[in-house]
């Protein structure tokens, strides 16, 4: 297939002309849209198993540990394998996987009290009395045997995500001419955001009519469809495959290129502490049941605000032409998402909640486009795979582990005050970036990086 013409800049549809990037980007949406919906059917199906916020943060600390223990290998993998083969056996992985969350939920009854699983709730038990300070602990319940089979199978779901996000977050500049990697990048998170956004309102509605199972298998659904559609992907730039990371050093040349690369690790930095401090999406269980009073309608509503907001900024963006100073934007969206998760965590009046975490999605986005486009620019590809390893563990990391400080933090302290101390950490964390990165807010438009050596 014949490159696009280097066209303007401003053209927001360049990246949607390449076909291959169609299909890698259409079916990987609709597989977001599945986990996501499946996403926010778990949480609440643990929680309405439990009553427990402890056990909402322990979901976070099942996806850190394999952050933690695979992302540096995710990355090398994908610096010297097949990115699109990677992609389709993790997928296919998955989709058995989500069929057996669907066959759990459906024949948790069925699923016998044997001793180790008896153990396995009395342990999470015990230890759920230890931070649990705002709820009577007689209202705990940790007497599901299908609970530690359901926690070890989202480990076993998580470990295959970290495999692949390597290879998903840098395949798609091998897709399309590098002049549309920027507007790619809008798109992707556009749909990003819908996924995000249509995933958690359709699964509340289907878990409101249909049960928890019924979400699950949509999830694995829309996991074969990406199967297929990964089949009709194609290269459009050669990829630069890299040496094997035999040694420390060669699996660490990621984490080197970020340290003296001052602007990535500061754009690392602010995102990595945002979503550490400034998280409360792990407790809107707790929001929603015990401060705003809805159901899992309404919590799939909260759920989708940040996503709804994300996804009009990204349409903006995609519309408008280059920022010129994307490091002085990228501090004050930084800075809005702090003030906007005071304000949530602060409200009890459910649409005050809904537009505050809106407006987290709306600043949200700005911080994520500008991030990943500089890194993915300033990036040489046989770097890119071990790059985005060293990122995800700042990303991912500070969403996992947010997530339990949030949870943990709410059930001390209460769920207000673990969103508002967040958001408030999250303002001094700007500020500090800001005095020690005074590059960053003279970074030039996007458009203009290119790779360093």
């Amino acid at each position: 297939m014949a490159d696009l013409p280097a066209s303007d800049p401003h053209d927001p549809y360049i990246a949607l002309r390449v076909p291959t990037y169609r299909n890698y980007m259409v079916g990987s949406f609709l597989a977001l849209f599945g986990r996501q919906a499946a996403l926010i059917a778990v949480t609440w199906e643990i929680y309405q198993w439990t009553g427990s916020a402890t056990a909402l943060g322990l979901v976070g600390l099942i996806n850190v540990i394999p952050l933690l223990a695979l992302s540096l290998k995710a990355g090398a993998l994908a610096d010297h394998a097949d990115r699109r083969l990677i992609i389709r056996n993790a997928q296919a992985a998955l989709v058995v996987l989500s069929l057996a969350l669907a066959g759990l939920s459906l024949g948790r009854e069925y699923v016998p009290d044997w001793p180790v699983l008896r153990w396995a709730n009395a342990s999470l038990h015990d230890l759920a009395r230890v931070f649990e300070r705002q709820v009577d602990p007689a209202t705990l319940r940790f007497d599901q045997p299908a609970l530690p089979i359901m926690l070890v199978l989202l480990l076993v779901m998580a470990s295959i995500r970290i495999l692949a996000w390597p290879a998903r977050s840098t395949i798609i500049p091998l897709l399309l001419p590098p002049h549309a990697l920027g507007n790619a990048i809008t798109w992707n998170a556009s749909a990003f955001e819908i996924a995000t956004v249509a995933g958690p309102a359709i699964g509340g509605f289907i878990v409101a009519g249909f049960g928890f199972p019924a979400v699950y298998l949509l999830d694995a659904a829309l996991g074969v469809v990406f199967c297929v559609l990964l089949a009709r992907v194609r290269y459009l730039q050669p990829p630069q495959p890299a040496l094997r990371a035999r040694s420390w050093k060669a699996l660490l040349a990621g984490a080197e290129f970020i340290w003296r690369r001052r602007l990535i690790l500061a754009s690392s930095t602010l995102d990595l502490f945002a979503t550490l401090l400034g998280g409360a999406v792990a407790i809107l269980p707790v929001y929603a049941d015990r401060i705003l009073h809805v159901g899992p309608i309404g919590l799939g509503w909260l759920r989708a605000a940040p996503s709804i907001g994300a996804f009009l900024t990204a349409l903006w963006i995609a519309h408008r032409p280059p920022m010129q100073r994307p490091g002085r934007e990228l501090l004050w969206a930084v800075a809005g998402f702090g003030a906007a998760i005071v304000v949530f965590g602060l409200s009890k009046w459910f649409w005050l909640s809904f537009i505050a975490l809106l407006l987290t999605g709306v600043f949200d986005n700005i911080s994520v486009v500008v991030r990943q486009t500089m890194i993915q620019l300033l990036t040489p590809d046989d770097l890119r795979g071990r790059v985005t390893g060293v990122n995800q563990i700042f990303i991912g990391s500070s969403n996992e582990i947010g997530a339990m400080r949030a949870g943990l933090v709410a059930a001390l302290f209460g769920p207000i005050a673990a969103v508002v101390s967040g958001g408030i950490g999250t303002l001094l964390v700007v500020l500090v970036v800001a005095r020690a990165v005074p590059a960053l807010p003279k970074l030039p438009p996007l458009h203009t990086l290119k790779p360093e050596p």
